[in-house]
């Protein structure tokens, strides 16, 4: 899986990657790319990979996502499924709640509906938004969401930050992505979270289309018709 990371991520085009900024700036828009498979894909391979130990997605299935995201079926249970799960199966994961919610005082939000609920740009700037407070359990705060109960679970990408006392946040302890590779693989995997809470947009949307395209080509019959019905009255 780590393999299927790093392929991904070397295809990042330089324009994606200038469009990306090393400054955090608590209020950017996530500017998610809808519909790039190839962006939902790395989003899920970085869901999977970091979030799924904790966080399920109740409401989606194995199968529909590798369906809508364009991932073969053996691709789908080699670098996906985890657990022995069934392709058909919902996406949880294998902890109880009650380990859960033991260990890290609460059970883990189920994330299926987070970017319904949250919104894009706040979840963008949420797992931008870690820096180190050792006051904390974890270590870590989160500018967005203050005295959060989660550790920094994509640190070894992102680095360790700091808050100055300005207010911004400085990276200290380097990760493995420059921020600008950071921020664009964030992007990636809330776009994923999008997809995931409400995966038949792009298809209703594709339908809202059609639909309009129908009625102004039936608008165009209807007005010619009326026209002849009425032309001997005038």
């Amino acid at each position: 899986m780590k393999k299927i990371i790093a392929i991904a991520l070397s295809v990042f085009s330089l324009s994606a990657l200038a469009a990306g900024g090393g400054d955090y700036k608590p209020n950017d828009p996530a500017n998610l790319p809808y519909g790039n498979k190839v962006s939902l894909q790395r989003g899920a391979q970085l869901y999977f990979n970091y979030c799924l130990g904790c966080h399920s997605l109740g409401f989606q299935r194995y199968q529909r996502t590798g369906e809508d995201l364009g991932i073969s079926v053996d691709i789908l249970k080699e670098n996906f499924i985890f657990d022995g799960s069934k392709k058909g199966e919902h996406i949880k994961i294998a902890m109880p709640e009650s380990y859960a919610a033991n260990w890290f005082g609460a059970a883990p939000p189920d994330l299926s509906l987070i970017a319904r609920s949250r919104g894009a740009d706040w979840l963008y700037n949420y797992m931008r938004g870690f820096y180190k407070d050792e006051t904390r359990p974890y270590g870590v705060n989160n500018s967005v969401f203050k005295d959060v109960g989660m550790p920094h679970v994509l640190q070894p990408l992102q680095g360790l930050q700091v808050k100055t006392e300005e207010g911004d946040l400085k990276i200290i302890e380097e990760g493995s992505m420059t921020p600008q590779e950071y921020d664009l693989a964030v992007r990636d995997l809330v776009n994923f979270l999008d997809y995931v809470g409400e995966p038949i947009k792009l298809e209703r949307q594709q339908i809202g289309v059609k639909v309009l395209i129908f009625i102004l080509i039936f608008f165009i019959f209807a007005y010619f018709l009326k026209k002849e019905y009425w032309k001997d009255i005038h």
